[in-house]
């Protein structure tokens, strides 16, 4: 009987318990997801296109870097550099170059070759080349400074030719006093005579000995 009594007072406890359980959870299931909803409302992010752009391409192992000009031409002024890797908004072509976003360009744009980049995007419209720059300051030489480092070559004369004076050809006259009767002249002769005499001497003396 006791026995009974017992297990009756432990069903009820153990109903009892599990009742007060039941009772508690739902209220602690619905408060935790009431303490997490946030008191302000979150914003929507939406990701607007980039359009085109352009990527600068890997170039030798000794460049690094690329010319970005003023206007489409090699001969443009130079205005900065990108690097590779480096990109840049792309807003036209025109030819071969690519019109780009450059803060520091006229107008906040400036042109790099296209060969030397990878468009990226979408294809780009066809844009005209800025008007060539003109100088503000027209460069003039000042004539009298110019005037220093000319200089007038002199004329060149041609040679006169001039006239010779006649030549005059000596004219020797024969002195007849003075020559034989077979045109010799007498000093010859005598010249002759003396040098015969002096030989006949020296046989002379030779034969005496």
């Amino acid at each position: 009987m006791k026995t009974q009594k017992i297990r009756l007072i432990l069903m009820s406890s153990i109903a009892l318990i599990l009742l007060v359980i039941m009772l508690v959870r739902p209220g602690v299931a619905e408060a935790g997801p009431l303490a997490q909803q946030p008191t302000g409302s979150v914003p929507t992010v939406t990701s607007t296109p980039r359009g085109p752009y352009v990527v600068v391409n890997t170039l030798t192992a000794n460049d690094n870097q690329i010319n970005v000009r003023a206007g489409p031409s090699r001969l443009s002024e130079k205005v900065g550099v990108l690097l590779v890797g480096q990109e840049a908004n792309a807003l036209g072509k025109y030819g071969e170059w690519v019109l780009i976003e450059y803060p520091v360009g006229p107008d906040g744009t400036a042109w790099v070759y296209g060969n030397l980049v990878s468009l990226f995007g979408g294809d780009l419209p066809e844009v005209e080349p800025p008007a060539t720059a003109t100088p503000d300051v027209t460069r003039t030489v000042d004539p009298t400074l110019a005037a220093q480092f000319l200089t007038t070559p002199d004329a060149t004369r041609l040679p006169t030719f001039t006239q010779p004076a006649p030549l005059e050809i000596p004219t020797y006259t024969l002195d007849v006093g003075n020559t034989a009767a077979g045109g010799v002249p007498m000093g010859l002769i005598i010249v002759g005579l003396g040098a015969l005499g002096i030989f006949l001497v020296v046989i002379a003396l030779i034969s005496g000995r």
